[in-house]
């Protein structure tokens, strides 16, 4: 009778274990249906929905066997779309993807696809969208809000610099707002 008792409660106990790993697979494939994750957003997920540790990291190692984690492949998609979207600095996307847990060589690999050039155009280009919406401005106003600009978007100031004498704003048209930018 002992023998039974004891292998009963070995039987519910693993199954308990199980339906714990089977509700933390079902939660963290939830969460990647939604957008692509990081291990660690995955984690911090399932920790804070009472997942214990040793089913969150069972789930999290067998979705990264099969390919559904891929920190490395999530931060160039990040990358890429960052860029896109919001035409931020490598510091930025750096510190971004840090935040998101994405081990920091994974995080450079990405970021590195960035060069000196491209950086100064996507910095080019978000100056080119601010200046379109400073119609009647002071030539040093405008220069202090694209300075301001780029400077939270993460850009150096030699960035900054080079952006600024690209541009060359035509003061006599300034008041207008037709800026005439050089290529």
């Amino acid at each position: 009778m002992i023998e039974r008792e004891t292998i009963s409660s070995v039987d519910t106990s693993s199954t308990h274990e199980q339906d714990v790993i089977n509700a933390a697979r079902n939660l963290a494939l939830r969460q990647l249906s939604h957008s692509p994750k990081t291990r660690a957003q995955l984690q911090q997920a399932l920790l804070k929905k009472g997942v214990p540790s040793e089913g969150v990291e069972e789930v999290l190692d067998r979705l990264t066997e099969i390919g559904l984690i891929d920190d490395l492949a999530y931060a160039h998609l990040f990358v890429r779309s960052r860029c896109a979207g919001k035409r931020i600095s490598r510091s930025s996307l750096m510190r971004e993807l840090r935040a998101k847990g994405v081990a920091e060589d994974f995080a450079r690999t990405a970021v590195d696809e960035i060069s000196d050039e491209d950086e100064y155009l996507l910095a080019r280009v978000a100056a080119e969208k601010k200046l379109r919406s400073m119609r009647g401005l002071d030539r040093d106003v405008v220069v202090r809000r694209v300075i301001s600009l780029l400077a939270r978007k993460g850009y150096s100031s030699a960035v900054t610099a080079k952006v600024l004498v690209s541009l060359e704003i035509d003061r006599d048209n300034l008041t207008r707002g037709d800026y005439y930018l050089t290529e």
